[in-house]
């Protein structure tokens, strides 16, 4: 599989990551990705940018030589009921929005609670895509979640860099892989997530790619080769124009 596609990705405006847009540009097409996505953190995560800065995401061009780009936000489950920060009027100045539960921001509850909770934010219509819902974070039944995303279009992520040893995830691989074992049963695609904070880590799928090979996994049902039905699955417009 040749990788064109990374669109959980972090930069300087994130507050904790270590590259500025040019230079993740620039690294993506060094790696000949055609979609790059930036999804910066919602507010509820400390350090990071003012929600103001995703008002003025009309000023950046969205092709860069060949490289599409895509500009948005990673949104916080903030809750059993999966309420997500930020709202429309900010969501409809993105391109892409990924939702997901991060220690920092997130009050969970029993399994069941949680499960229902990420399901809601599955079903979100605003939501693309569900970033390393495997980390551990929150304890999930996922065999609900997969079916769930199934229905709505919305992609599960193998978040790459939860599996990190640095990390400390321990649940991360297993998970990971019930969640691949489970959207093969069910025929699911899912997305491999760098979740680069620098750009050498774009499109790193170091930790995700043994899982795929471990568990299987059909070529088909993985979005990161096939830029163009990965736009059509999440029912993105084919082409944006730069400015």
């Amino acid at each position: 599989m040749k990788t064109l596609i990374d669109v959980h990705t972090h930069t300087i405006a994130s507050g904790h990551a270590f590259s500025t847009i040019q230079e993740m540009v620039h690294t993506a097409q060094e790696k000949e990705l055609r979609i790059l996505g930036i999804t910066e953190h919602a507010p509820h995560i400390p350090g990071t940018c003012n929600p103001i800065y995703f008002r003025n995401l009309h000023v950046v061009p969205r092709m860069w030589q060949g490289l599409r780009l895509l500009l948005g936000c990673e949104l916080n489950i903030l809750d059993t009921n999966g309420t997500l920060d930020l709202d429309e009027t900010y969501y409809r100045l993105m391109d892409i929005r990924i939702a997901g539960i991060h220690s920092l921001c997130w009050k969970g509850g029993t399994k069941e609670e949680n499960t229902q909770g990420m399901i809601n934010a599955v079903n979100n219509s605003w939501t693309h895509i569900i970033s390393h819902p495997g980390d551990g974070t929150a304890e999930l039944l996922f065999e609900p979640i997969v079916l769930a995303a199934k229905q709505s279009h919305t992609l599960l992520e193998i978040n790459s860099s939860s599996m990190k040893p640095s990390r400390h995830k321990q649940f991360a691989k297993a998970n990971n892989l019930e969640i691949l074992r489970l959207c093969k049963a069910h025929s699911v695609p899912i997305i491999l997530g760098s979740d680069a904070h620098i750009c050498f880590d774009i499109a790193n799928y170091e930790y995700a790619l043994p899982l795929l090979q471990e568990t299987g996994f059909p070529e088909e049902l993985v979005m990161n080769d096939k830029p163009q039905a990965f736009l059509e699955y999440l029912n993105i417009p084919a082409e944006t124009k730069g400015i």
